[in-house]
Parts: structure tokens; C-alpha cells; sequence
């Protein structure tokens, strides 16, 4: 069947998200409300990225821009590539700092791809949207919840990544420390041993299954169930000042975590009103997005473009 490309434009909103939460290493995922707006449309030819706000001036405005490669792979999928595209976007979340720039950049480009094709919905439904941004991103743990919203569970079977989502309690309130510094997932998977013992893979497993019950049902277990030996111990030589600041926090009773591969650290549970991080942190009280990657036709409008409209940024 001929492929048929929709006219207009279409735009999508994503959420950044945090993965890992301690021990659910490459599984768990949190999507929170800080978001980047992307808008997207098929021209005659040539391919042109504006970016606004987090890495402009340094993100490619041609091909190599990762959302127009999340495209492309995705128009291969539905048939077709079109002759050209014009993309705006207008990012938030920060880049290289553990919430997931590069899944929502996936994510936002599958779906625009898919949205930009007459019956794109049935030539690639969000199963298969998972599967395949899974496929880009090389995990699933952070494109799950960037897509579908709240907190996920995402795992890999034969076929691909699958994915749920469970309702997160009320009284989770999260927090995200942001520092200056960026670090790369490549370098810290690098850190990671090819063999753990077989005691921290218990720990880690029960830890894991108690960290579901604790963020769905009873957060004041928030604490215990942060505890991980997989995978933040090893990566605490390259990031001291985020181990530092994670002892801290659980210190004073929050349950902090290195968000993704980091530097950002995520407390799930309340912090103290006097605790001080330091100077070299961004501190953002941000929501739960419960609603995941949304598209939209048309342009982005004044409110998209506002580099703080989805996530206040001080």
C-alpha cells in the first residue's frame, strides 16, 4: 500500500523522565513534568532543525539531529521517506544530565513520523512505537515512560520491549538536582562490572520489588526500597559530587537516588526545607506527568515556545 503524508504540521510534547530509581536498574521509569515541544512538517525537500532553549547552538540542524534520525527510522517503518522536513524545537530538558533528553527525543520523533502519515496509527501502534524506540534508545527504561506516562515498569522480551505503567501514590512528591557539569550513559555503563555478586543481585531484586509497593502504596518505605548495589556504587568515582550529594540526602532520611546514568539526582520522598545542596545545583519540585508523549496538528503556539512554559526552570 502507497504511503500518504499528511499536509500541515503536527506537533508532540515530551516528557523528560528518570531511570533506574535505585534498584530497578534498565527497568524502572518515572515521567515528569518538564517537557520539550517539538513541531514537524513535510516540505519539498532538505531537512531544517530550528532549536530553541537546551542545546541550541550545539545540536546538528540537519539529519544527524536526533530527532529527525528517530524519524527516519520510523519512515522506513511506514513505508516511505518524504522528500524533506522542517523541525522546530523547543527544549527544556537538559541535556546529558539523566532525564532523558535523548528518549524524549526519540520518542517525539517516532511519534511525529507516525502522526505525519495518513494511517500511520495502524501501520505503527504504540506497542510497536515502544518497540521500536526501545530499539533506538538501546533500553526501554526511559522511552516507557516518556511515551505512556507516570511510573513504569519496562522490561525486553524476544519480540521487544514491553511496557505498564501502575499508579503512583499522592503523597510522592519528587525533586530533581540538577548540576552544571553533564555526564554521558556511555561513560557510565563503561563504569559498570561485567559480573556483580550474587548477594547484591538478591538485594538489588528484593529492593526492586519493595521500591513498586513503596512508590504505588506505601512511601514511607521510599527509603529502604532506594537501596542499589548494582550499578550507583561503580559509577561514584566519575560523578563524586552526585554520590556526595546522594548520602546527603539519604543522610537526612530522603530517599535520593541517581536519576539515570546521572549526574541529576532524584529524591522521591520529601525534602527537608533547610537542607542546602550547594551552589552548583538547580533545584526543581517537578510533578508526575500521568499522561505520556502527546501529538497535536499544527504549529507550536506562543505557549510551546516559551523556553519555561512546561517546567519552571530557576
Amino acid at each position: 500500500m502507497p504511503t500518504t503524508f499528511t499536509s500541515g504540521a503536527v506537533r508532540v510534547r515530551v516528557p523528560a523522565t528518570s531511570a533506574n530509581l535505585g534498584p530497578g536498574f534498565d527497568s524502572l521509569g518515572l515521567a515528569l513534568g518538564l517537557h520539550d515541544d517539538v513541531a514537524a512538517e513535510v516540505t519539498a525537500g532538505g531537512v531544517r532543525v530550528a532549536v530553541t532553549g537546551e542545546g541550541a547552538g550545539e545540536l546538528p540542524g540537519d539529519d544527524r539531529h536526533l530527532v529527525v534520525t528517530a524519524m527516519r527510522a520510523a519512515f522506513d517503518v511506514l513505508g516511505a521517506q518524504p522528500a524533506g522536513l522542517a523541525l522546530e524545537c523547543v527544549n527544556r530538558i537538559p541535556q546529558a544530565r539523566g532525564l532523558g533528553s535523548s528518549s524524549a527525543a526519540i520518542v517525539a520523533g517516532v511519534l511525529l513520523a507516525r502522526a505525519l502519515v495518513a494511517d500511520g496509527a495502524a501501520r505503527l501502534d504504540d506497542a510497536a512505537a515502544l518497540r521500536l524506540a526501545s530499539e533506538l534508545e538501546g533500553h526501554p527504561d526511559n522511552v516507557a515512560p516518556c511515551l505512556l506516562g507516570g511510573f513504569t515498569v519496562a522490561w525486553t522480551e524476544p519480540a521487544g520491549a514491553r511496557a505498564i505503567t501502575l499508579p503512583v501514590a499522592e503523597a510522592v512528591r519528587p525533586t530533581v538536582f540538577v548540576p552544571g557539569e553533564r555526564g554521558l550513559t556511555s561513560v557510565a555503563r563503561a563504569a559498570l562490572p561485567a559480573a556483580v555478586p550474587h548477594g547484591d543481585a538478591a538485594l538489588n531484586a528484593g529492593r526492586a520489588a519493595l521500591l513498586v509497593h513503596a512508590l504505588t502504596a506505601e512511601p514511607a518505605l521510599l527509603l529502604p526500597a532506594t537501596v542499589d548495589r548494582l550499578h550507583q556504587d561503580y559509577r561514584a568515582e566519575g560523578m563524586p559530587a552526585t554520590a556526595a550529594l546522594v548520602g546527603a540526602l539519604r543522610a537526612a532520611g530522603v530517599a535520593a537516588v541517581v536519576s539515570g546514568a546521572g549526574p541529576t539526582v532524584l529524591a522521591l520522598s520529601e525534602v527537608p526545607a533547610g537542607f542546602q545542596a550547594g551552589t552548583d545545583w538547580r533545584r526543581w519540585e517537578l510533578p508526575i506527568d500521568v499522561s505520556g508523549a502527546r501529538v497535536a496538528r499544527g504549529r507550536l503556539g506562543h505557549a510551546e515556545r516559551d523556553p519555561v512554559a512546561a517546567g519552571r526552570m530557576s
